[in-house]
């Protein structure tokens, strides 16, 4: 469910775009955004630090594309994001007690430590790689062939890259016979 209520400013960005243009779509990807988070607030669900950032990205992006009537600022977003989650990650391995990924993953389980440096790893590799493709694809194609990427080849890459890491994940999961029990002695 989540999935879904992330990826619907980006449908409706590219809805926009089949029907208008990139300035309209941009408009739309802004309000949606900031219209979700106002529905996330009202709800009374946690809004979580990606989903401030992604947000001001958007707005920042968004308002210097209008505002300069350039697509390439709005095409740079994904790349800026992905960099940053990558920038961040590196960051908490290196400089943090406990990692970014070691608290998202505290809850599923006991993993041992090298596993989520390889799962850390992984992860900023790809985020890098992903920003690069992304750049790739907007300098050398068609604006709409970016659209087209954004929406499905960048998403479908993350799906597949996130089944990957999670089939990784289920590998080292701690097994039931594994967790020690507590017992009270009587």
């Amino acid at each position: 469910m989540k999935l879904l209520s992330d990826l619907f400013p980006l449908l409706l960005f590219f809805i926009a775009y089949q029907h208008y243009d990139i300035y309209v779509a941009t408009q739309v990807l802004m309000g949606t955004m900031a219209l979700q988070l106002v529905v996330m607030k009202l709800a009374g669900r946690r809004i979580e630090t990606m989903h401030w950032i992604t947000l001001a990205l958007v707005l920042g992006f968004g308002a210097l594309t209008l505002g300069l009537r350039d697509p390439r600022f709005i095409m740079w977003k994904p790349t800026i994001v992905n960099w940053l989650f990558a920038a961040a990650l590196l960051f908490s391995e290196w400089f943090m007690d406990k990692g970014l990924l070691r608290r998202l993953f505290e809850k599923l389980g006991d993993f041992p430590q090298a596993v989520l440096r390889n799962l850390n790893r992984a992860w900023v590799i790809f985020l890098v790689g992903e920003g690069l493709l992304n750049l790739y694809v907007a300098y050398n194609y068609p604006e709409s062939t970016w659209v087209n990427f954004k929406l499905f080849g960048l998403t479908g890459l993350s799906l597949v890259f996130i089944l990957g890491q999670s089939l990784y994940l289920a590998r080292h999961m701690p097994r039931e016979s594994e967790v020690p029990v507590s017992r009270e002695d009587g």
